[in-house]
This record gives C-alpha cells, structure tokens and sequence, in this order.
C-alpha cells in the first residue's frame, strides 16, 4: 500500500525558510511521478513542481529562484526547499505520488499526503 507523509511546515515571518519533505512508501521500484502541490485559503490546488524517475524536476513558474527542489530515489523522497517566504506563500502544502515516472500529468497523482500547513506572517 502505497504512503506519503510530509513533514518540514510551520509558521514563519516574511523572509523566513522552510525546508518540506515527502517520504514515499509502498512502491516496488523508482518509476513513478512524485509532485508537489499548494492550496491557499480560498484557492484551488495548484501545482508546484513534478519529479520525474529520473530526478528530472520541472516547475511552472521559477518561484524567483524561492524555491529548490530535490528527489532521492534512495531514500524515496521529493523535498522543496523554500526561502524569502512571502504571506502570499501561505497555504497547505501537499505530496503527491503515481504514475510511471516518464510520463507524468496531472492525471497520474492518485497518491496524496495529508498535508502540511505553511503559514508566513508579515
């Protein structure tokens, strides 16, 4: 059976970092998607940044360089390092996982974590 489990959110003032981690379990080799993902209050989940088998990460937007992503096939995990947090960045924070790997849309993600709040203050 298939587990994700963030960890890494808490509350920070504008400027602060946040280091987030997803440790993945349950999947018998390296090939699936792994993804990060937001909802802010009032909004609806967005997409982060997708992790391919191959470590291979892309991202819609470059987060001003705020962001850093990082897979670990080793250690089954997908982490995203954030820095000069913004209130803007509040949101909760979720892992997702599924998918071969190669080939990953949204479609893919039928794993997810439970979350994990971040809250930036001003």
């Amino acid at each position: 059976q298939v587990h994700l489990e963030e960890s890494g959110g808490g509350s920070v003032q504008t400027g602060g970092s946040l280091s987030l981690s997803c440790v993945a379990s349950g999947f018998t080799s390296e090939d699936y998607c792994m993804g990060w993902f937001r909802q802010r209050p009032g909004q609806e989940r967005e997409w982060i940044a997708t992790a391919y088998y191959d470590d291979n990460v892309i991202s819609p937007y470059s987060y001003n360089g705020r962001f850093t992503f990082s897979r670990d096939n080793a250690k089954h995990t997908f982490n995203l390092q954030m820095s000069g947090l913004e209130p803007g960045d509040t949101a909760i924070y979720y892992c997702a996982a599924g998918g071969n790997g190669a080939v990953c849309p949204r479609a893919v993600y039928i794993h997810w974590g439970q979350g994990t709040q971040v809250t930036v203050s001003s």
